[in-house]
């Protein structure tokens, strides 16, 4: 069986995660924290990055979220998640990595950093002012999604897709750490919910980050977010 390596706060590791339910790829989740020394871990990947995938019974070790997200849409034909022509393999592509890098870039990786890492790890109090950044090109990503629902039935097109499941694993980091302001942002809210309610999400929102409670909303599929900056 496949197991992956992850930690619950590791945006690209839910994106797999999402991946693997939505196909019906039986897997096992595996604790790593990437500043700890973990010598299963570090053999695995060196680069001590999540999320890692590893088949032991086939030596096989997969690596990087967009990497392991192509190889199982090339050997599992269950809920594709690049459907469509190669103009719209290419648009569900640019997104992908817009999400991937633009919103963990602006909003996530800094979030993870001030809230999770200076708390936990570092022992530091967060930057008010790198949240209040964060939180305002939060609603810049959450206008460009709000445009994207407007003109399309999901972020890429006409049909789900990798593009969308990308785009709420991010989201679901940063709505963890308290860092979503729904207002004026019906559209989004709307296509997160419908996101959230799906059978593949309900794992990731019983997983919780020791010594970072959730925020009292976090697992309610309609509740509105609630700021804690």
């Amino acid at each position: 069986m496949w197991q992956l390596f992850h930690f619950p706060l590791c945006p690209f590791s839910r994106k797999v995660q999402l991946v693997l339910s939505e196909k019906k790829v039986p897997f096992i989740l595996q604790l790593a924290y990437p500043w700890e020394d973990d010598d299963q871990f570090h053999s695995l990947n060196p680069a001590g990055k999540t999320p890692v995938l590893h088949h032991a019974e086939r030596r096989l070790v997969l690596m990087d979220s967009q990497a392991i997200c192509e190889y199982f849409e090339e050997t599992e034909s269950k809920s594709p998640m690049m459907p469509g022509s190669a103009a719209a393999r290419a648009e569900i592509r640019r997104l992908t990595a817009l999400f991937d890098d633009g919103l963990y870039g602006d909003v996530t990786e800094p979030l993870i950093y001030e809230k999770m890492k200076k708390r936990l790890i570092l022992r530091q109090s967060p930057d008010s002012g790198i949240l209040r950044a964060a939180m305002r090109l939060t609603h810049e990503h959450l206008d460009y999604l709000d445009w994207l629902i407007d003109n399309r039935r999901w972020l890429a097109g006409a049909q789900l897709s990798l593009a969308d499941f990308t785009a709420a694993a991010q989201l679901s980091v940063i709505d963890y750490l308290g860092g979503i302001d729904w207002s004026g942002h019906e559209q989004s809210h709307g296509w997160y919910r419908v996101m959230k309610s799906r059978p593949s999400f309900a794992p990731l929102l019983s997983q919780k980050m020791e010594g970072l409670p959730a925020p009292r909303h976090y697992s309610d599929v309609n509740a509105l977010s609630l700021i804690h900056i």
